[in-house]
C-alpha cells in the first residue's frame, strides 16, 4: 500500500526544483542563441540541447520530477501566455480573405498526413504532430496538442525537428521561386503566411521578399494560428472518445479537455478588450517566449536519441510530403481564386 502510494503521489516542488532548475538554465543558453540566430530560434535550440544533455550526460532520476512538469505544465503556461500577444480583432478583420485558403491547405495538410503516413507506416501520434505543425504553426502547434495526445517525448522532438528542417528549406528557397513565378506581393505574403510553418520563418522569407509581402504573411500566419483552438478541441473530444470506446474505467472528459486552451481564450480575450496594459504586453511576449523555451528544452531532455534514430526515414519523408502538399495546394487556390 505505502509502495503504491508513493509511486503515485504527485511529486513536491522541492522533488521538481533540481529538473526545473537544469531545464531553466539550459534553456536559458538557448534563448540567447536564439537572439543571435533567429532564424533557428530560441525553441529549436532549446530541445536540441535537451537532446544533446540527456544523451550525452544521462541525468539521474532526480531531475526527472522537475522535467516532466516543465515538459507539461511549463507548457500548457506558455500556451495560455501566448494569448496575451494575440488580438482576436486584429485577425478577424485583416484575415478573413485569407481564410479560404488557409482551410485548404489545412485539410490538405491532414489528409495528405494521414494517407502518407499510413502508406509509410508511421504511427498515428507521430503522424499527428506532424500534420498539426506543418497544418498551423509548426512548433507551437506540436506544443499545444502534445498535452492532450500524451505522445512519446522523442516522437514530439522528432516532429519538431522535422519542421524545423523544411521551416529552413521554406525561408531559402521560397523568395527565389516567388521571383520566379512572378508572385504579386499580396501573392507571395499569402503563400509563405499559409505554406511555412513557424512565425519566425514566415516573417523571415516574406520580407526577404519584400516589405508589403512580409507584412501580409505575418497577418495571414497569426489568422491560420489561432485555428489551434478548433483543432485541440477536436483532438480532445476524438482522444475522449476513443478512450470510452476502450472501455476505459477511469474515463473522464473534464479530465482530458484542453482547459490551457480556455485560458489561452480568455487571456486573448483580455488583450482585445483592452485591459492588458500596452507598457507590460512586450514583457508577457518575451515571457511566452521563454516558457516555451523552457518546456521544449525539457522535452529534449526526456528524448531517446537512440528511440529517435531507430524510427528512420520515414518521418522525415511523411514531413516533406505534407510540406510539398500544402505549398503546391495553397498556389492552386490562390490561382483558382485569381489572387496570384
Amino acid at each position: 500500500m505505502n509502495a503504491t502510494t508513493t509511486a503515485t503521489a504527485t511529486p513536491s516542488f522541492s522533488q521538481r526544483l533540481p529538473g526545473l532548475l537544469l531545464s531553466v538554465a539550459i534553456a536559458l543558453v538557448a534563448w540567447g542563441l536564439g537572439r543571435g540566430l533567429p532564424l533557428i530560434g530560441g525553441p529549436v535550440f532549446g530541445i536540441v540541447l535537451g537532446i544533446l544533455v540527456r544523451n550525452l550526460t544521462s541525468p539521474s532520476g532526480t531531475y526527472t520530477p522537475g522535467i516532466q512538469f516543465a515538459g507539461k505544465q511549463v507548457l500548457q503556461w506558455s500556451i495560455i501566455a501566448l494569448g496575451f500577444g494575440l488580438s482576436l480583432n486584429q485577425v478577424a478583420k485583416t484575415g478573413l480573405e485569407s481564410l479560404s485558403v488557409t482551410l485548404v491547405t489545412m485539410t490538405v495538410a491532414f489528409l495528405s498526413a494521414w494517407a502518407l503516413g499510413r502508406a509509410l507506416g508511421v504511427h498515428d501520434k507521430l503522424k499527428i504532430l506532424i500534420g498539426v505543425g506543418t497544418a498551423i504553426c509548426g512548433g507551437s502547434a506540436i506544443a499545444a496538442v502534445t498535452p492532450i495526445i500524451k505522445p512519446d517525448e522523442h516522437d514530439t522532438a522528432f516532429a519538431i525537428s522535422t519542421i524545423f528542417l523544411f521551416n529552413l528549406v521554406a525561408v531559402l528557397l521560397f523568395p527565389l521561386l516567388g521571383h520566379l513565378l512572378h508572385l504579386s506581393d499580396l501573392g507571395f505574403g499569402l503563400w509563405a503566411g499559409t505554406a511555412i510553418n513557424d512565425t519566425s520563418s514566415v516573417v523571415a522569407a516574406g520580407y526577404s521578399f519584400s516589405k508589403q509581402a512580409g507584412d501580409y504573411a505575418t497577418i495571414v500566419k497569426l489568422t491560420r494560428a489561432t485555428l489551434i483552438i478548433p483543432i485541440c478541441l477536436v483532438l480532445a473530444f476524438a482522444t475522449a472518445w476513443k478512450q470510452k470506446k476502450q472501455g476505459a474505467t477511469d474515463f473522464s472528459l473534464r479530465r482530458i479537455f484542453p482547459w490551457f486552451i480556455l485560458w489561452f481564450l480568455v487571456a486573448s480575450a483580455l488583450r482585445t478588450a483592452g485591459l492588458v496594459p500596452v507598457v507590460i504586453q512586450p514583457a508577457l511576449h518575451v515571457a511566452a517566449e521563454f516558457l516555451i523555451i523552457v518546456a521544449l528544452t525539457a522535452i529534449g531532455l526526456s528524448a531517446n536519441l537512440r528511440k529517435m534514430t531507430s524510427t528512420g526515414a520515414r518521418p522525415i519523408l511523411l514531413g516533406l510530403g505534407v510540406w510539398a502538399a500544402v505549398s503546391v495546394s495553397s498556389l492552386l487556390v490562390q490561382l483558382m481564386i485569381g489572387q496570384l
